[in-house]
């Protein structure tokens, strides 16, 4: 009997995937690399580029008119086509950013308030393995002009033409191109450029363990490991289709996860055989073989087990092909992305149809959002008393209570009382 490519779960023995995005192994030796070039400055990370990178002296700093320049050596297609999607993540990225208003409400002897104040520098980095993903460089950099941030540095390793003029199209003013743990240590620790406020974007285990590691220095948008989807699925769905989608997510990377939950299980024989027809004509059936071989089929007993083990499971992206997709979408809790209904099919997400398609992995989802215009911004709160004698003795009075006289006697000097 040949092998499932999916192996077959009861909803009760699936594992939480909680953790996925960082190895204990990597995280330490992400550690010792993040310390190097902290410590060891342009000289460390250009050893750690030789190293891991098998740099040899290529051009690593690429400034705004190397961008303008390989944007307009692109093909005209291709140029629009970059375009269009930019604006698109644009689009979206502003209708967030109008929604994000600042405040004023009254207090006891005047007003308090917050105003919503955009970070100065954001890094932006953009995974080049196996797949350059020019829209990385634009759901990153665009949203993070959307906010306000002033200066974008993206971060791309040995950046071709297309990741450089996608930089520009996105707005960025300039290209580290090195990738790894050390880029993002460059970008925390201003090795090679700017030291950067936030950084963002998914990546490899490298890149996501030293994103954890600089998290406090710097702020981090989310560990966003390898790609994940779960589809949930009734009986009503194509299987084909089905199998097409899991198949998208498992060609990113054999560190993939992927999984269809569902209750019926003719269902998960039939993805099963859609898969292995797709995979014969499929040019990343390698990759994407090594990824369905940790991934799974879930059958469940009823919807409540649907639900808690989509929950469980928090993924980066939730797809639901089912009659009442929108009901469903409402009872699942932890997604970092929604896609309801067949037709929503969650490529779209990928390339700028909808929200950002940075979004949190490894069971980031029970608590993360995605990267949006709130990652690039911070709520800064304010106070202006025209009365301070109306709150005066209260706040002295608090202060007492916790035993800081201090603090006490200050509120009392804004009351006209004094010791």
């Amino acid at each position: 009997m040949t092998p499932r490519l999916l192996r077959r779960l009861a909803a009760a023995d699936v594992p939480v995937t909680a953790g996925r995005a960082a190895e204990a192994n990597t995280a330490r030796a992400a550690a010792a690399i993040v310390a190097e070039v902290r410590e060891g400055g342009e000289a460390a990370l250009l050893a750690c580029a030789t190293r891991f990178d098998g740099w040899s002296g290529a051009p690593w700093r690429y400034a705004k008119d190397d961008l303008a320049r390989a944007r307009r050596a692109l093909d005209p297609a291709t140029r629009e086509l970059l375009e269009r999607a930019a604006a698109r993540i644009r689009a979206f990225a502003e209708a967030q950013r109008a929604a994000l208003v600042d405040i004023e409400v009254p207090v006891p002897g005047g007003v308090a308030g917050h105003t919503v104040v955009p970070m100065r520098r954001a890094g932006c980095y953009a995974p080049a393995g196996r797949f350059p993903l020019p829209s990385s460089v634009l759901m990153t950099a665009v949203t993070a002009r959307a906010a306000g941030v002033e200066e974008v540095i993206v971060a791309t390793p040995s950046p071709s033409p297309l990741m450089l003029a996608a930089a520009d199209v996105a707005g960025a003013d300039a290209v580290l191109g090195l990738g790894g743990a050390h880029a993002i240590a460059a970008l925390a620790y201003g090795v090679g450029v700017p030291a950067c406020d936030v950084i963002v974007g998914p990546g490899n285990r490298w890149v996501t363990a030293a994103k954890k590691l600089v998290a406090g220095d710097v702020a981090i948008d989310m560990l966003a490991g390898p790609s994940e989807l779960v589809v949930v699925a009734d009986d009503s769905a194509n299987p084909e289709t089905v199998a097409a989608d899991l198949l998208a997510q498992a060609e990113h990377d054999p560190d993939a996860f992927v999984a269809v939950v569902t209750m019926n299980a003719p269902l998960l024989d039939a993805v099963e055989a859609a898969l292995a027809r797709q995979l014969d004509t499929l040019p990343t059936a390698a990759i994407a073989r090594a990824s369905l071989a940790h991934g799974m089929a879930v059958l469940c007993g009823n919807e409540d087990e649907v639900v808690d083990t989509c929950d469980r499971l928090a993924p980066e992206h939730l797809q639901l092909c089912t009659r009442d997709a929108a009901r469903l979408a409402a009872r699942c809790r932890n997604a970092g992305a929604c896609f309801i209904g067949e037709a929503s099919a969650e490529v779209f997400g990928d390339y700028a149809v909808g929200g950002n398609h940075v979004l949190p992995t490894g069971g980031g989802a029970r608590f993360s959002g995605g990267l949006s215009v709130l990652t690039f911004v911070r709520l800064r709160t304010w106070l202006r008393l025209a009365d301070p004698s109306v709150a005066a003795a209260d706040v002295a009075a608090f202060a007492r209570v916790e035993g800081l006289e201090a603090h006490a006697r200050a509120a009392e000097r804004r009351s006209g009382r004094r010791e």
